[in-house]
């Protein structure tokens, strides 16, 4: 299990935005909980210095391509990027120095997978660097993956078989659990049970986590194997629930378990 660090980028400025807000039909829904003074490309350069690999930007709408590309600049080969990704663009973020490109909404239409879409983005960058964003929100009992900033359901349920087939076109995935991302009120036990169970190539989880009980809690359920991201619970996005500095020394520390 590792923490894989983030940089969510809104306008261009690194903020921490309640997931589930992010509707441009409704201009005064969104809620940010944070909005960094401080450029992208500080919190990459810190990440480098502790040597956090795998993390990922994030780009939340249009505005923040400069933004992104500083970060990517101040750690070449050491961050993914997604938002907006799609077999246009894809390739020349990888050039820029993106680790890997992150796609959801790309690969859906009506709710449904465009397998024709996912085939040449996988033709066109290589199985090796897609990070498939699975992303998911509870309906009717069930998890179902969600597009276009999480607002939108798609007839894609999270069970292993859908697992099963979208991993055999990218190297890991992201889930986002939007129905807690930014609300620092716990984890989503549930889907990290079924996500343990699954386990079959890298899965980074991210939503609700806000102590150290919540990131043991993940190694448990998800049997060592499912990686982590926080975001507003940290200090360095404003937060008071988590330290960065000693997130990374302790987990530096632990031995597997």
């Amino acid at each position: 299990m590792k923490f894989r660090p983030c940089i969510d980028l809104h306008q261009g400025i690194v903020k921490q935005i309640v997931g589930s807000t992010l509707d441009e039909s409704a201009s005064n829904s969104l809620i940010t909980n944070f909005a960094s003074k401080k450029p992208a490309s500080w919190y990459a350069s810190l990440y480098k210095k502790d040597n956090l690999t795998g993390g990922h930007i994030i780009r939340l709408g249009p505005g923040n391509d400069e933004a992104a590309y500083d970060a990517i600049s101040a750690w070449p080969g050491g961050l993914q990027l997604g938002g907006g990704i799609d077999d246009s663009n894809a390739l020349k973020w990888l050039e820029i120095g993106a680790s890997a490109v992150i796609v959801t909404s790309y690969i859906f239409r009506d709710g449904k997978v465009l397998e024709d879409r996912l085939k040449r983005l996988v033709n066109v960058i290589g199985k090796d660097n897609l990070v498939l964003d699975l992303s998911c929100r509870k309906k009717d009992g069930h998890y179902w993956i969600v597009t276009d900033r999480w607002q939108k359901f798609t007839q894609v349920k999270m069970d292993p078989a859908n697992l099963d087939y979208f991993a055999q076109y990218c190297r890991e995935f992201l889930v986002h659990a939007v129905d807690v991302e930014g609300k620092c009120e716990g984890i989503e036990f549930d889907l990290l049970k079924q996500l343990g169970t699954w386990g079959k190539i890298p899965i980074t989880y991210a939503g609700g986590i806000h102590s150290m009980n919540d990131i043991e809690q993940i190694r448990k359920l998800g049997h060592n194997k499912i990686d982590f991201t926080v975001g507003s619970a940290l200090d360095i996005f404003g937060g008071d629930r988590l330290k960065y500095d000693e997130l990374v020394k302790n987990l530096k520390t632990q031995t597997p378990s």
